[in-house]
């Protein structure tokens, strides 16, 4: 059946509706005195085909720029700082970014401090008040010629040299700057040189700053990530920085306890398995170069990832000795308290069906912002909501229903949601659209989703779930699919248990639900879910009448050749590469693609370095040329975050290809 101009404009509605418009908050951060909160409210607009962000303190609005955002709060409560940027740039080159304090108990105007070529960020005010630190770019000269056919060309000696969303890193790194808070003086690079740092955390007295880096020389093979301390007064000699860590882990995300005696931080001590339930450790700051075995991991008696996809965020501690952090369970995502010592197990502080993107306590109160799957993030003092910026929208949107399923196995049960399309008539059978998340170590869950949404207002019947290999859970849970040769936790690899549990999401959806019509079922994924749309095309095709895989992993043997984390993979599938190809090429689904029957629908970014722009080619030259029935679109100037952060034009004009394709394959 051919698209009607009515239901390309329906489509282009919904795609605008959910977009254009949408506002929603973050970054909350409360007064030394816990009675004012300053906040970021982020907006998308068509018109400007940009997000805006701005600053707001309570209930109102107090910076006018377009990209405002990390307020912070000085010691004593009297000011304000925060960064802005004055042009739509995400990707390399953002642009010139300025730091900002405004007056909040006192008259006066606003005044910058510094500007910064290349972006600003991390905000971290002293407790003495007298500085300021953040992090930012520090770019190579060739970044000041007029042109790239002036630029000198680029000697390349490590690897993650190129990332996606930021393009080339290490002539760019980034490092952590201190100002004066008064406006004297220019800003002082604390850690010059080639190393990337992030994540300033104060001394209570002021004396230096704990940080997250990777400054020792195996960085780029070993994978480990450290915390350092960084005198306040460093200098260009780097005198008396201190790595508190042994290179035995991933540690990031420090925060000092208010005695200045611990640091609590986000992290794990095993670096050749990437699927990992990350835990909140405590290290006394006398550390140096202190072993894993002797780490406090504070979080321990709670067997769920602390480094959340909806927002990862240091500790916050609420005293000197419990702190608060965000966890996932099994599609939620919940604030925490944590005893430093690890002597109880963590408790939850927040409950239901609900996303916790991010927070703050101070005096004994806290804020979040948080989201459920019908409304956008909104800020909430305790248990109650303070914002409304996404109440208008909230008004259209869709809930769903959440249901379990056994795994085919029958040794556990996954987390399954179901929505129900627009106009909803029991009586009436939908078409069903199957989303599979990416990682594969991330969750579906309570969240806003604007996928889910678009799918449902256009028609469909969208049905999700969190299969094995996925976080939320269980470590055994998240590590199932690790490849069969991992030398620490042998799975049974991509393309098995996952499948097995996909299929067992949409079987637990057609048998439940009778409004599911069996005989239109489309399959959509993204990164790793485009490698399960891909795989389910060659394998399982003949159960859907259309897949649509995008961004994705379709050969695993170039893909580790070819992205901006190659060499890392190995962290999922055991071997490298090198040493076993077998293992990369037979996980792979392009290896069956002569089996693919089913029409596909590829899409993916020009600029995407994590699974590179190659792994469609390969897959639409090998359709193209075996005649299968395949449409390929390729968006300029987009990464491999185009449906999240993607320019809002280039949203909706995925969103409307994608449902009108599956209104014609699933009619």
């Amino acid at each position: 059946m051919s698209e009607s101009t009515a239901e390309k404009s329906l489509h282009t509605t919904v795609a605008e509706r959910l977009i254009d418009g949408r506002s929603s908050v973050g970054q909350p951060h409360l007064s030394p005195d816990g009675t004012r909160v300053a906040f970021v409210v982020g907006t998308t607009s068509l018109e400007k085909n940009s997000g805006t962000s701005r600053i707001w303190i309570d209930d109102a609005p107090v910076s006018s720029g377009d990209h405002d955002g990390n307020p912070t709060w000085s010691p004593d409560g009297r000011f304000l700082a925060f960064t802005s940027r004055r042009n739509d740039q995400n990707g390399p080159n953002k642009g010139e970014s300025t730091l900002h304090i405004m007056p909040i108990a006192q008259p006066g105007e606003t005044r910058q401090l510094c500007s910064m070529p290349d972006g600003l960020g991390d905000l971290a005010w002293s407790p003495d008040g007298a500085t300021i630190v953040f992090t930012s770019r520090t770019q190579d000269d060739r970044y000041t010629k007029k042109s790239v056919a002036w630029q000198a060309p680029r000697k390349v000696e490590r690897f993650f040299s190129r990332l996606n969303g930021e393009d080339w890193v290490f002539d760019r790194p980034q490092h952590i700057y201190a100002i004066a808070a008064n406006g004297t003086g220019t800003p002082r690079n604390l850690t010059p040189g080639e190393f990337q740092h992030g994540s300033p955390a104060w001394l209570p007295d002021s004396s230096g700053l704990v940080i997250s880096a990777q400054r020792h020389d195996t960085w780029d093979t070993d994978l480990a990530e450290d915390l350092y301390f960084v005198p306040g007064d460093a200098d260009t000699n780097q005198g008396g920085i201190r790595c508190l860590t042994a290179h035995d882990g991933t540690y990031a995300l420090p925060s000092v306890s208010p005695d200045g005696t611990s640091i609590a931080f986000i992290g794990t001590g095993e670096l050749e398995t990437l699927s990992q339930n990350y835990k909140v450790g405590v290290i006394p700051i006398s550390s140096d170069g202190l072993a894993e075995s002797d780490f406090t991991w504070a979080s321990a008696g709670l067997d769920r990832t602390f480094l959340c996809m909806a927002g990862p965020q240091a500790p916050v501690w609420e005293n000197d000795s419990t702190l608060l952090a965000t966890a996932e369970d099994r599609g939620d995502t919940h604030l925490f308290r944590v005893t430093a010592d690890g002597s109880t197990d963590p408790v939850a502080l927040t409950s239901g069906r609900i996303t916790v993107h991010s927070y703050s306590t101070a005096a004994g109160t806290t804020v979040t912002a948080r989201s459920a799957i019908d409304h956008t993030p909104e800020l909430y003092v305790g248990d109650d909501k303070r914002t409304s910026v996404g109440d208008a929208l909230a008004a259209q949107l869709l809930g769903w229903e959440k249901f379990a399923t056994p795994t085919a196995d029958g040794t556990d049960e996954i987390d399954c949601w179901i929505m129900r399309p627009a106009d909803f008539d029991e009586s009436q059978t939908y078409p069903v659209l199957l989303n599979v998340h990416g990682g594969p170590f991330t969750q579906y869950g309570d969240f806003f989703f604007d996928e889910a949404q678009m799918q449902a207002a256009a028609g469909f019947v969208v049905v999700l779930g969190n299969p094995r290999g996925g976080s939320g859970r269980h470590t055994a849970w998240g590590q199932a699919i690790l490849g069969p040769k991992h030398q620490h936790a042998p799975g049974s690899g991509w393309g098995h248990l996952d499948v097995d549990d996909v299929l067992s999401i949409l079987d637990g959806a057609l048998d439940n639900y009778a409004f599911c019509d069996r005989s239109r079922v489309g399959m959509i994924g993204g990164s790793y879910g485009g490698f399960m749309a891909t795989w389910l095309a060659a394998n399982h095709g003949e159960r859907f009448k259309g897949i649509c895989s995008e961004r994705a992993v379709n050969n695993l043997v170039s893909e580790e050749w070819s992205s901006d984390i190659a060499t890392a993979f190995r962290t999922e599938h055991g071997p490298s590469h090198i040493d076993d190809v077998d293992v990369y090429a037979n996980h792979s689904p392009i290896k069956d693609v002569r089996k693919i029957n089913v029409p596909m629908l590829l899409i993916h970014s020009e600029e995407d370095w994590r699974c590179p722009i190659i792994q469609a080619e390969e897959l639409w030259v090998a359709l193209k040329l075996l005649g299968k029935e395949v449409d390929f679109y390729r968006f300029a100037g987009e990464n491999h975050e185009l449906s999240r952060s993607g320019s809002p034009v280039h949203r909706v004009q995925r969103a409307q290809l994608i449902l009108d394709w599956f209104a014609t394959k699933l009619a």
